[in-house]
């Protein structure tokens, strides 16, 4: 059967498959990045902490953020709200958010959100992303690996701070607090400008954890590394229209790397 293209001067490929092939969706990683990791004497116990909901390896673009239902802290005395500390910010013309925070005791401070769902059209799903970071006040090294509670959460089995680049970062993905065999853990770098993609299949590594649910990554390059367990969640939610649709629950965890010199 002829069409109407038939007649028309040839059409580009990467056109042709654009328009032929639905574009592939690209990962979506909370961001929590704090302005250190270790908080030392030299440092000060003043932090910053920039949330956003973006692609990390591609440098964005960033997603609108709503006001989270969760921010958070788990220190040494215990959980401590933060949502008041949330200042909204711009990033990429998109809202996100940034929080300031002053580390009085020594000890390990995982900071924590749960983000308000996210409809994300071209997947057909709501997204929540259960995401942490750990930072570390004053050498005291404890309360690292404990577990703050999230519905989706990797505990880590390698210290999250103190890591050189290419150390090997092992973590247990739990749901509800039970291990999830085989889970499926995208890892994405926070990319500085420095590194260039050659194709699609290096913005997102994929890796599966074992029968325990244990995965490990080891890190090639300093920097701020995402890692992000992966879960449908058993019920529905209503989109911005009313439909149920199926929610991908992520659990998240942000770990630093540091270059030997």
């Amino acid at each position: 059967m002829r069409t109407l293209l038939s007649n028309a001067a040839p059409m580009p490929f990467a056109l042709a498959a654009a328009l032929l092939f639905p574009a592939l969706a690209t990962a979506h990683f909370q961001e929590l990045i704090p302005s250190v990791d270790l908080v030392t004497e030299e440092t000060g116990n003043e932090i910053a902490l920039d949330l956003t909901f973006t692609h990390p390896m591609e440098r964005g673009p960033a997603m609108a953020m709503e006001p989270p239902v969760r921010f958070g802290v788990l220190g040494p005395s215990g959980l401590e709200d933060l949502r008041e500390t949330l200042t909204p910010v711009m990033v990429d013309d998109q809202p996100a958010f940034r929080a300031e925070y002053r580390i009085t005791q020594p000890g390990g401070h995982q900071f924590f959100v749960e983000p308000a769902p996210y409809w994300e059209p071209a997947e057909g799903v709501m997204i929540v992303h259960y995401t942490k970071v750990v930072v570390d006040a004053y050498g005291a090294e404890e309360g690292w690996d404990d577990l703050v509670g999230l519905p989706v959460e990797i505990q880590p089995l390698t210290r999250p701070y103190g890591l050189w680049t290419g150390n090997l970062f092992r973590g247990i993905v739990l749901a509800d607090g039970a291990p999830v065999p085989f889970a499926e853990v995208e890892v994405e770098w926070k990319n500085d400008g420095t590194v260039s993609i050659p194709a699609d299949a290096f913005v997102t590594q994929v890796i599966k954890a074992d029968a325990q649910g244990v995965f490990a990554y080891a890190m090639p390059r300093s920097g701020w590394w995402g890692f992000a367990a992966l879960i449908e969640a058993e019920e529905p939610m209503p989109n911005p229209s009313g439909e149920a649709v199926p929610v991908e629950r992520g659990g998240l965890i942000w770990v630093h790397t540091r270059d030997m010199r």
